[in-house]
Formats: C-alpha cells, structure tokens, sequence
C-alpha cells in the first residue's frame, strides 16, 4: 500500500478534478474560479493555517466537504429554516458517500475512509476537535467567497442575523483569523457590526 501523504496528493487531485466541473463561478482572490473547487481548496488552506500539523485526512475531509454540491440544488428543497436543514443534512451525507467512492480505489482503509466521513459530515460537532476544524473553515471560506453575494440579496437586519450565528459556530481562534481575509469595506463594515453586539 502507498504511504498516506502519496495516497493524500492522489486524493487532491482526484476531489479537485470533480469539483472543477461545477458550473458554477466565483471570483475571488482575482480569479474565477467553479465554486466547489473554490471552497475545497481554501478550506483546506484555513485548516492547515489553524492547525499546521492537521491529520491529512482532516485535510481531505476539508477538501471534499463541498464535493459535487451542485448536483444537489438548494432549489429541490422547500422554503424556510426545514426545507434548508434538510438540504444541509442530505449535503453531507452525499459528500460523505461521494468521497468515500473517490478514496477507496486509491488504496484508503475503511477506517481512513469512515473518519473522513465522519469529517466530512461533522459528526460529534461539539466533542470532536475535526469536526470543529471543519465547521471553522467552512464559515471560514462563506465568508470569504459568499459574504458580499449574500450582502446583495438579504435586507440588514437578516444579514446581521446570519453573520452572528455563523459566528456562534466558530472557535475563537476562527473568529479571531477573520480579520485576515481580504473583504471590501461594506463587508468589514457588517462583520464590525454584527460581532460587536454581545448577541454575536
């Protein structure tokens, strides 16, 4: 069997490759690129800065945590707080099924690829220090790539209220690593406004 960081590079390549074909575009960091591949790369980028010496399958949990997410449109979903609990809920399940197809033919245990699930779908969220480190990144990454997006649609008083409770999930080495993602000045502005209050 290959060593993990050889089975690890094979893996990136593979999650990168899938995410590459979601069709749909950000642009960030001055570039375009699809959305899914965006969100694996850079989570993987806020782990490794949280946590220099992350197991590399926290690493690739991070990377897949979005895996093909545009196969399943939020839009299948009904409106409101349920329709969108269960669209994240069938998201990780998918992320985690997709991920274990792409990690066992490159040689990955069933328990490398159980833990990466495990990851990837957030399990134990509130005793796992992974699980934790992939809700950071996550919130991580919508902050950087989807803030201002969302800035555009959502009235202030309901972006307020979103930032504070993606705030609410993160650790506060993750809230404190906020202040190091390159935003405009509205966005800055809202973040400023939003963690000030005691409710943040």
């Amino acid at each position: 069997m290959c060593g993990l960081n050889q089975r690890y590079e094979a893996a990136a390549v593979a999650i990168d490759r899938a995410n590459e074909l979601d069709p749909n575009l950000v642009r960030v960091r001055g570039q375009e690129l699809p959305l899914a591949l965006a969100h694996g790369q850079y989570a993987t980028e806020w782990v490794t800065a949280l946590h220099p010496d992350a197991d590399p399958l926290l690493l690739l949990a991070a990377r897949a945590h979005h895996l093909r997410r545009w196969e399943l449109p939020r839009s299948q979903y009904p409106e409101g707080k349920a329709g969108y609990l269960r669209w994240k809920r069938d998201q990780r399940q998918r992320h985690a099924t997709d991920v274990a197809a792409l990690l066992t033919p490159l040689g990955f245990t069933d328990d490398e690829v159980a833990q990466v699930q495990s990851w990837v779908r957030r399990d134990q969220l509130a005793t796992d220090p992974g699980s934790q480190a992939m809700e950071d990144a996550a919130c991580l990454v919508f902050i950087e790539t989807q803030l201002a997006d969302v800035a555009a649609k959502l009235d202030h008083d309901h972006l307020i209220d979103v930032i504070r409770k993606t705030a609410k999930k993160m650790s506060p080495a993750a809230l404190a690593a906020v202040a190091r993602i390159p935003l405009g000045e509205a966005e800055r502005q809202l973040l400023a406004a939003a963690l000030a209050s005691p409710s943040a």
